[in-house]
């Protein structure tokens, strides 16, 4: 992870004026309490960086990268940025409204054996063995307290994953290796007692393998983190590091650095961050499809091919009720493309700002799968706006998508392809503009 301080690019945003209260934590306003748990049911990309970005940078990465998750250094007199100028609750309550989903990151005590000059300095997880490593233990349950004030006063409600961020150390010294685990045992039985779910951050080569030996080998007999956030910066963007067995936190119970440090640039506004991917809680689940016209109407299809005029079939009761939902069409549908159905056809043509005409157009299928709200949507973004998004691809380029509800790689590949048809940056990400030459029938 980001250990030292980072400049985000251009500075979108100037500071407000703040009160700083403890630890480097800016409070410029009171915390509230109804936002929603995090990181929730998540699948996709994520990053960190030492840092909290300004909220210009913030909005620049969500309309323009596929990062839906974001590391934030919250607490820990171990931290390489421990002044955040930005991280105040008005900044996690907007992020949280805006769609993402944070990773609230403590780096405090260091294990005795750290491989790290820079912490040798510092206070260290105590190796001493008396009473089950008690000293190593009161030190976890301290850092947890702190921890969970500091996410309070941020506005991170209950249930919402605190993660500990062991570097990398020396695994072989029997005392350093069990004070580390006690130690994250007793991290992750506070957080319990408080109403928090706990995660760890590790090298995959020394804390992460150190716990799945224990988990492995010694079942019960140490308290296992929630959740595993695995560094292993082997570029590949999944779930799985050869220091881990397949059985340990699973399933949807990993987050994957698999990239270190890098510059990006996304919306103009270039970071330098860790990349990662994850797949937490129920991961991105997908809800049921809604049952249309009572039933009697399939949406889903990866073609949409021109109806006229004396058509009949599956498609012409699309076609009758994508309209009828619209208030456009008031008749049966029955699957016949009569008279009636086509001016309800013209008629919707020409709100639309299309030429008048009795077909369904290639043009009008287009703005009527999409027509609705203007949701952002990327990569691990779920349900109906997404179905749309497939939809109006699938007619307007012939993208062949499975329409899944889910955002996933074929959706980005078909966004972008769809972005540079129309002459736009292909981000692959459904924006505003996206949604308006949708919505406009472009194709």
């Amino acid at each position: 992870m980001r250990r030292t301080r980072t400049t985000a690019g251009r500075v979108l945003a100037a500071l407000t004026s703040t009160v700083v209260l403890g630890a480097g934590l800016s409070l410029a306003e009171p915390a509230r309490a109804d936002n929603v748990v995090t990181p929730g049911n998540f699948t996709g990309y994520g990053f960190d960086q030492c840092l909290a970005p300004t909220q210009g940078a913030m909005n620049a990465w969500r309309r323009a990268s596929q990062y839906t998750a974001v590391g934030i250094y919250i607490s820990g007199a171990s931290r390489g940025c421990p002044d955040q100028p930005n991280l105040t609750p008005r900044w996690v309550r907007r992020q949280l409204a805006g769609g993402w989903r944070l990773l609230p990151i403590t780096l405090g005590p260091q294990a005795w054996c750290t491989t790290r000059e820079r912490y040798l300095s510092q206070v260290r997880i105590s190796p001493t063995r008396g009473n089950r490593y008690s000293r190593a233990r009161a030190q976890g349950r301290a850092e947890a307290r702190r921890t969970v004030g500091v996410a309070r006063r941020l506005g991170i409600v209950r249930r919402s994953t605190l993660w500990y961020d062991l570097e990398a150390f020396d695994i072989s010294p029997v005392r350093c290796r069990q004070s580390a685990l006690r130690f994250l045992g007793a991290w992750t039985n506070e957080l319990h007692r408080r109403g928090y779910v706990s995660g760890v951050y590790s090298s995959a080569a020394s804390g992460i393998a150190m716990l799945d030996d224990a988990r492995v080998n010694s079942p019960g007999r140490y308290r296992m983190p929630d959740r595993v956030w695995i560094a292993d910066w082997n570029g590949r963007r999944d779930l799985s590091s050869s220091y881990v067995r397949d059985g340990g936190w699973r399933p949807h119970r990993r987050v994957h650095q698999y990239v270190g440090g890098h510059n990006e640039t996304h919306g103009g506004v270039t970071i330098n961050i860790d990349r990662n991917w994850l797949s937490l809680g129920r991961g991105s689940a997908v809800p049921d499809e809604p049952k249309h016209c009572g039933g009697a109407a399939r949406y889903n299809f990866r073609r949409y091919p021109v109806h006229t005029v004396g058509d009949r079939g599956t498609r012409v009761r699309t076609v009758q009720c994508l309209l009828k939902s619209k208030g456009a069409y008031s008749g049966a549908v029955d699957g016949v493309y009569d008279a009636a159905l086509g001016r309800a056809v013209s008629r919707y043509r020409v709100s639309r700002g299309l030429a008048a005409g009795s077909s369904t157009s290639r043009s009008t299928w287009v703005a009527m799968l999409a027509q609705g709200g203007y949701p952002l949507r990327k990569y691990g973004s779920v349900g109906r706006a997404v179905r749309r998004v497939q939809r109006a691809l699938n007619a307007a380029d012939s993208a062949g998508l499975a329409v899944t509800g889910f955002y996933n790689r074929p959706t980005v590949r078909a966004v972008r392809h769809y972005q540079r048809s129309q002459g736009r940056v292909a981000t692959g990400v459904t924006n505003l503009r996206v949604w308006r030459l949708l919505r406009a029938g472009r194709h």
